[in-house]
C-alpha cells in the first residue's frame, strides 16, 4: 500500500510540472527564435493568435501541434485558412494536415529533447504545412 501511495503522488507531482510548463508556454507565448503568429478564425470568424515554433524544410513552412493545448489546432483543421506573420509581414495561408513521409521528414529536421517531452507530458505531435494562398480579389 505504501508502493501505491509513493507512486500516486510521483505521478501527481508530475501532472503538476507539466501542467505548470504548458501554463507558462501559453501565458508567455515566448517569441525567441524562429516564430510565427499563426492567425485562425473561430465558427464566428474571430481572429486568434497563437506564437509558434517555425519549421523550414524543403522550402515549406511547417507549424506543429507539440503541447497538449491545442486549441489553435483544432480550429486550423476546421477552417484552413489562416494568416501567419513572419518577419513582420501578414500573409495569407492554407493550412494543410501532414501524415506519413511528409511528416516524418518534418519531425527528424525538427526533433525535440527528451527534456522537453518530459515537461510536456510526451503529446502526440501533429504538423501543418503552410501553403501560400492568393489573395482573394476585390469584387466589382
Amino acid at each position: 500500500m505504501k508502493a501505491f501511495k509513493i507512486i500516486v503522488v510521483v505521478l501527481l507531482v508530475y501532472a503538476g510540472i507539466v501542467t505548470s510548463f504548458e501554463t507558462m508556454i501559453g501565458t508567455l507565448q515566448p517569441a525567441a527564435g524562429k516564430t510565427l503568429v499563426i492567425t485562425t478564425f473561430g465558427t464566428d470568424r474571430s481572429p486568434h493568435d497563437r506564437v509558434l515554433a517555425r519549421l523550414d524544410t524543403d522550402g515549406h513552412v511547417y507549424v506543429s501541434a507539440n503541447h497538449w493545448p491545442r486549441a489553435w489546432y483544432r480550429t486550423a483543421l476546421a477552417n484552413p485558412d489562416v494568416q501567419a506573420t513572419m518577419d513582420g509581414a501578414k500573409k495569407d495561408y492554407r493550412a494543410v494536415p501532414v501524415s506519413g513521409a511528409e511528416a516524418a521528414r518534418v519531425e527528424s529536421e525538427h526533433p525535440h529533447s527528451l527534456v522537453f517531452r518530459i515537461l510536456t507530458g510526451f503529446p502526440p505531435r501533429y504538423f501543418l504545412r503552410l501553403d501560400p494562398r492568393e489573395p482573394a480579389s476585390a469584387s466589382q
